[in-house]
């Protein structure tokens, strides 16, 4: 059974297999970011802080992308769905974030949260298949293929990097603090 923490997040066990601990760690950054946009509005979700153009309801667009990236569109070589494969990178290759200001806060939630739901999905196919040694079925642009391990890791490393900037804009919307 999980520990639940006072904001909501489950903390990622002390003693466990690979596998149990590196879902923990991803589980807790994932709800670490729920934590950091619940309940905001529209303006909460766009407001910047200089001197950069990020915003709290880009960084849920951005990881909604990035989980759709990394375990559907490369560990199991799925075809994107919208709103990704509309998106014009050509253009803008910042798109998910650039575009998340014209997006609800209820367009933004259900779209990380649907891709979460994917990504644990795919990633329990992945462990079934061939545990954390599973490789990528589509190689990154370097050629080199990551196993799923790498993948959970990057992902941790993303989630935790990008909980960084949620901990400043969220406190320069309304003062919310904490880890």
């Amino acid at each position: 059974m999980s520990v639940i923490d006072e904001q909501g997040r489950p903390e990622p066990p002390v003693a466990a297999d690979e596998v149990t601990t590196l879902l923990g760690f991803l589980d807790f950054h994932r709800a670490t970011l729920r934590w950091k946009t619940a309940d905001l509005d529209t303006a909460g979700l766009t407001a910047r802080l200089a001197p950069t153009d990020m915003t709290l309801g880009g960084l849920l667009k951005h990881v909604a992308w990035v989980e759709d990236e990394w375990f559907g569109a490369r560990l199991h070589d799925e075809p994107t769905d919208e709103p990704w494969e509309v998106a014009d990178w050509d253009a803008d290759r910042d798109w998910e974030w650039t575009s998340a200001g014209a997006d609800s806060p209820q367009e933004l939630r259900a779209l990380w949260e649907g891709a979460v739901e994917r990504s644990r999905v795919r990633t329990e196919r992945a462990l079934a298949d061939g545990g954390l040694d599973t490789l990528a079925r589509r190689p990154s642009s370097d050629g080199t293929t990551p196993s799923l391990r790498w993948i959970l890791v990057h992902m941790i490393e993303e989630y935790a990097r990008h909980n960084g900037h949620a901990d400043l804009l969220r406190q320069s919307v309304d003062g919310l603090v904490g880890e």
